[in-house]
């Protein structure tokens, strides 16, 4: 059992044993007053564990799906281990883009499932923003289907078909692009400068 799912157990328990507690305290009110004490001390120790626990939660990378569109901040590649049985894992810390291109100022950490082409992909990716140039990237699942600009836009750079990119250069908005097919779930391609408002004519 990994660590978060132990934390995930501790608050479960925790708040079962607060509901059970309540639910006595609700039933039997004619309850000795020794046994009311002693049940608020329980109740009051389980609220200090359960904070305690989800404080443990802060920091780990999210197991949920990748934002539609996203801008590459850091990425980092955990190799398997077979000794340790660790299945290997690759992280990317994002920030998600909005219809326009634009990043939403809060990034978050996302946890994948180790695949050797996603780690290739990643590790180039790496290396383009480590020259600066920044790196976008999209889930496999792109669109909205509402016929927006932008995703025509992104519709040029990523078809139709998911392509296994290896990260590009945004100076030049040249990218690798290897078979057409499943790309593990996510695509990169060199990040396009956000769509500004039009001007207001005079």
């Amino acid at each position: 059992m990994s660590s978060l799912q132990s934390i995930v157990l501790t608050l479960a328990i925790s708040y079962a044993v607060i509901g059970a507690l309540l639910l006595v305290v609700l039933v039997y009110a004619r309850l000795p007053w020794p046994v009311k004490a002693v049940a608020v001390i329980v109740t009051s120790a389980f609220y200090i564990v359960s904070f305690n626990a989800t404080r443990g939660l802060l920091g780990w990378a999210s197991q949920e799906r990748l934002p539609p569109a996203f801008k590459v901040l850091q990425a980092r590649i955990v190799e398997p281990h077979s000794l340790a049985g660790d299945p290997g894992a690759v992280y990317l810390w994002v920030e998600e883009l909005d219809e326009d291109n634009r990043p939403s100022g809060v990034p978050r950490a996302y946890r994948l499932p180790y695949s050797d082409k996603l780690a290739e992909k990643t590790h180039a990716v790496e290396n383009e923003i480590v020259m600066g140039h920044p790196q976008g990237g999209r889930a496999a699942d792109f669109g909205v289907g509402e016929g927006l600009i932008i995703d025509a836009i992104r519709e040029y750079i990523t078809p139709k078909i998911i392509l296994q990119t290896t990260g590009g250069d945004s100076s030049t908005g040249e990218f690798k692009a290897g078979q057409p097919g499943s790309a593990d779930g996510v695509t990169f391609a060199p990040l396009l400068p956000p769509r500004m408002p039009p001007k207001d004519e005079e």
